[in-house]
């Protein structure tokens, strides 16, 4: 699991370092403002405490708090030469943050920032989407979007593993390289994907 696609190496952009979420760092970033933070310098990039209180409805002191936390865990830095000594600018790091679910299973300390860290990730994901089906789009944009789901797969972890390889794959594929030159047709798209398995209910 991690905060952007990861798959087979692909032909394309080179992918950026990536970083395994520790115990302490899980920590550090598992709380509802501070993920919501994390989530605005990852979509719209660099902002200032007043910027981002006042888009979270929050007390700026409480922001600029919760920034330093994230800095402290290496989520975000601070971005140098710009702003004052007054009004910081921060921005994400360049690394991706890859979290294994398996590292933290026997680790009983680390169980419950696990439970809000998921939490928060589906409600930030859940919270993309209704924002998209609320807003107007031309018919060029809401005919290449698309919510779906698919109810009749069966298959082995290792091919549930595969399918997820493909498809991020794919995506890898189509995530232009830092120095491409902006298509001036194209905007910000969010690709979010949920693979899972799920129990088999007695239906007698």
């Amino acid at each position: 699991m991690s905060d952007e696609p990861q798959g087979t190496p692909q032909p394309g952009p080179p992918a950026r370092p990536t970083r395994r979420i520790d115990a302490r760092s899980l920590r550090g970033l598992a709380h509802p403002l501070r993920m919501r933070i994390f989530e605005l310098l990852s979509l719209d990039g660099p902002a200032t405490a007043t910027g981002l209180a006042g888009r979270l409805g929050e007390n700026t002191g409480t922001v600029s708090w919760h920034l330093r936390q994230l800095a402290e865990h290496g989520f975000i830095e601070e971005e140098t030469g710009r702003g004052t000594r007054r009004e910081r600018w921060w921005r994400r790091t360049g690394v991706t943050n890859e979290l294994n679910t398996a590292d933290f299973r026997d680790d009983p300390d680390s169980r419950g920032a696990l439970s809000i860290y998921l939490h928060e990730l589906l409600q930030l994901q859940f919270g993309r989407v209704v924002t998209y089906v609320g807003e107007d789009w031309d018919d060029r944009w809401r005919s290449a979007g698309t919510i779906a789901d698919w109810r009749d797969l069966r298959l082995t972890p290792e091919q549930l593993g595969a399918l997820n390889a493909e498809l991020m794959a794919v995506i890898a594929r189509h995530t232009p390289a830092a120095s491409a030159e902006p298509d001036p047709d194209a905007g910000p798209v969010v690709v979010q994907l949920q693979s899972f398995p799920r129990r088999a209910r007695d239906t007698g």
